[in-house]
């Protein structure tokens, strides 16, 4: 067995979209960082966000009104304290943020002043949303790579997967106490070792566990598999929020097609032509987004349809242009003609409102082990997320956190020595088909049992799959020697069984959560925790 690469910091952040990034620079000043991507930096979710972020800069706007919104969105389910920590610190995140560089969008008012131009979303009764055009999170993206990549206290490893965390079991000290992880180096095909002081895991969402999505292939719930193998608590892992309408074709995967385009007209069809919303709600196609991503997979379903379509070819093409230049793009390159053809849509996990269970600090229920971003469950999005509220979570979390971790931090502390990774009785795979297979498998079920509309005997089903793969998994990462599409394979299906699990235990229809045999609400409605 040869001696692996070994990596000693103050900080193992795991991942490298808003919330790692921007933890990352709120310690590097005083603390040793390093930083795991799992892809290429700029790649995850935040490169994608399209909207923008929710803050309190307008003057006829209040932080008790943005409580209140969130609240609504969230359908009951919001733990308050977050919701008010959240929204009484969006401020001092976006001037951090405008400090960083980010270049959201501004105008000149009537005396000369430059202002931040506020746009409005669902759910929110304010303009309180800052954003860069329509590309809010590529610019946070870049202008944090930028930053990150400029900080000499700062080590980057990309295209690396984390694989486990190491608790005090592993080295007869207490479990409830994290000391560093084994990643796997992609490009070496090795597995390598940190040790940290503390460790942040900020990996990100789920959707990839669903056969559509609009989330980038990273989406597999990495840092929430490794948080429940290591002894963490999880939350609210049934609500899964879905966009009405992707763009469904092999050869344009996680493209989304705006709500907007609806908003001008477009009618929603069968694939014989005719029009179904207006058998669903009197606002037809301009419902609001979960009924009509329930009445697309109703439809769906019902006819054994493999999408439905979004048809805006009856307005002036030059309308259509205008108003939809990217889109008219991209549908084009894929020889779909908007302005003439109608555009095959299907619906498409979006955003994980649940995760690994944490206190406003970021903490986890191990020590030296915090969560931040889309993979941590603080209690802000409740049974539904409200748009922009993400990457804010992120930022705030990611303040919060290092200022915790700043507290404690100690760099004359002694780490303890880990054990190395052991390959030695294991052997290359020759069967990556086996993988590829089960891979489709659980994102196909996934879709029609754990889908948008549930109910309890699909949730059976599903729940036996996904215990049968389990064991086949369990017994090929045995015996063979890890590999990148494994690793992912056993964090999906760990996920897929956490969400299961919170959805059974869901006796009501509430928020992203709907199941056809409980379809009211119940009246003492509480988040769903699993403990491992």
């Amino acid at each position: 067995m040869t001696q692996a690469k070994e990596y000693l910091c103050d900080v193992l952040i795991i991942g490298s979209g808003a919330a790692g990034l921007s933890l990352a620079l709120q310690l590097a000043d005083h603390a040793n960082v390093l930083v795991l991507s799992k892809g290429p930096l700029r790649e995850g979710s935040t490169l994608y966000a399209q909207g923008g972020i929710a803050a309190v800069f307008d003057e006829s706007d209040s932080i008790a009104s943005h409580v209140d919104d969130t609240l609504i969105a969230g359908a009951g389910l919001c733990e308050e304290a977050a919701v008010q920590f959240t929204a009484g610190n969006a401020k001092a995140a976006m001037e951090w943020l405008i400090a960083q560089g980010v270049p959201f969008d501004q105008y000149q008012d009537q005396d000369g002043s430059l202002k931040y131009h506020l746009t409005r979303e669902g759910g929110h009764s304010h303009r309180r949303i800052l954003h860069a055009a329509d590309a809010t999170g590529q610019a946070v993206q870049i202008t944090l790579v930028d930053k990150v990549k400029a900080h000499p206290n700062i080590r980057l490893l990309e295209n690396y997967n984390a694989i486990d965390l190491i608790n005090g079991r592993k080295i007869g000290k207490d479990p409830k106490h994290c000391y560093g992880a084994y990643v796997w180096n992609k490009d070496a095909a090795k597995v390598e070792l940190v040790r940290a002081r503390f460790i942040a895991l900020a990996t990100g969402g789920a959707s990839k566990v669903y056969l559509y999505t609009s989330n980038p292939d990273v989406a597999s719930g990495d840092g929430i598999a490794m948080a429940w193998r290591a002894g963490c608590r999880v939350a609210n892992m049934e609500f899964n929020q879905f966009h009405p309408t992707s763009l469904y074709h092999p050869d344009a995967p996680n493209f989304l097609i705006t709500e907007a385009m609806r908003g001008e007209g477009a009618y929603l069809k069968r694939p014989d032509g005719s029009r179904f919303m207006p058998d669903f709600d009197e606002r037809a196609e301009l419902a609001p987004r979960d009924i009509v991503a329930r009445a697309i997979d109703y439809e769906m379903k019902r006819l054994g349809a493999n999408c439905v379509y979004l048809d805006i070819s009856h307005k002036p093409k030059n309308f259509v242009i205008e108003h939809f230049p990217t889109i008219y793009a991209k549908c084009l390159s894929v020889g779909i003609d908007i302005t003439r053809q109608p555009i095959p849509v299907v619906p498409a996990a979006h955003y994980t409102c649940g995760g690994v269970m944490t206190n406003l600090n970021g903490q986890t229920d191990i020590a030296n082990l915090y969560a931040i971003g889309e993979v941590a469950y603080t209690g802000l999005h409740g049974a539904n997320r409200m748009a922009s509220n993400s990457l804010l979570e992120c930022v705030v979390f990611a303040q919060a956190a290092a200022k915790h971790i700043l507290a404690q931090l100690d760099p004359t502390s002694e780490l303890p020595l880990l054990p190395p990774w052991d390959d030695s009785r294991v052997s290359d795979s020759d069967e990556e088909v086996v993988i590829t297979h089960n891979w489709h498998e659980l994102r196909l079920f996934m879709w029609d049992y754990v889908g948008i509309v549930r109910t309890n005997k699909r949730l059976e089903r599903a729940l036996h799959r996904v215990e049968l793969l389990q064991r086949e998994i369990h017994e090929y990462y045995s015996h063979f020697r890890v590999s990148h599409h494994l690793l992912e394979l056993r964090n999906l299906v760990q996920v897929s069984e956490l969400i299961i699990r919170c959805a059974m235990q869901r006796k009501e229809s509430r928020g992203l959560h709907y199941n056809l045999d409980y379809p009211e609400l119940t009246p003492d409605s509480k988040p769903t925790v699993l403990t491992p």
